[in-house]
């Protein structure tokens, strides 16, 4: 799940990072929520100068997906994630997998490592960024809503896979994160179909982030500052569960619910 983030770097290092021809400057964002508006990149029409390669947009979407399908918004469940496993068959976002993928930059996203009720421990909130800093695009998904009375709104959300090993410990679910040499295979609807770029919808390399314990100011969308950020002392990340060995044959397959 991805249920919080952040998107701290510069106008220039997104413009660098995800190719584009320009973007309109924007504000260091600590502590991005659902229904705030997002940082998205779509593939443009036009090719660029000296190049067969389409250009890159970037505009800003809504936070929660709504299908176009949908009546009232009020009445249909805020969407921030989609499951990458199930996305292409979901009818929330089957249409968008075929027609409206998206990339969404992050500087990278808070998660709570919640314990069961009965273990009397808190729950703890860490700030999962690249190691090293830098910045990551989330595989996303796009649709347009048009209301009765003709006004759209673009909305979006994030596919997560399940997590990698080292992740686990924290929470089961984690972003989609697409490499820079895959960007245009998945912004192209055109050409690659659903089927085409499900190899991308893995869950990130165990080494691509760290996971720092912040404090639970995050938990407030009225704090925006730097010091959601700040490390302080907490458990260590929970290690990974060993496996149980079992009798008999084990073909080592995990449950992916």
């Amino acid at each position: 799940m991805c249920g919080r983030f952040a998107l701290t770097a510069t106008p220039e290092e997104v413009k660098e990072l995800l190719a584009l021809l320009e973007i309109e400057d924007f504000p260091a964002r600590y502590n991005i929520a659902p229904t705030q508006p997002i940082l998205a990149i779509i593939a443009g029409d036009a090719t660029e100068p000296g190049s067969n390669l389409p250009t890159r947009k970037a505009l800003l979407i809504r936070w929660g997906l709504t299908p176009s399908w949908v009546k009232d918004p009020r009445e249909f469940p805020l969407l921030i994630n989609a499951r990458s496993e199930t996305a292409i068959g979901k009818a929330s976002f089957k249409v968008a997998m075929r027609h409206r993928r998206i990339l969404i930059p992050a500087s990278g996203f808070y998660e709570w490592h919640r314990p069961p009720k009965e273990s009397g421990e808190k729950s703890q909130a860490y700030w999962v960024r690249p190691k090293g800093g830098g910045l990551v695009a989330f595989a996303g998904l796009m649709e347009t809503w048009s209301s009765a009375d003709g006004s759209e709104v673009d909305t979006g959300a994030i596919l997560t896979a399940q997590s990698n090993e080292k992740f686990m410990s924290i929470h089961d679910r984690m972003p989609v994160v697409i490499a820079p040499e895959d960007y245009e295979r998945w912004l192209d609807c055109r050409t690659q179909e659903p089927r085409h770029v499900t190899d991308l919808l893995t869950p990130p390399d165990e080494d691509l982030f760290e996971a720092i314990p912040v404090s639970d100011l995050v938990n407030r969308v009225a704090n925006v500052g730097p010091e959601l950020q700040v490390r302080i002392d907490a458990m260590p990340v929970p290690a990974p569960k060993a496996k149980k060995k079992t009798g008999g044959n084990d073909d080592g397959q995990m449950n992916l619910f």
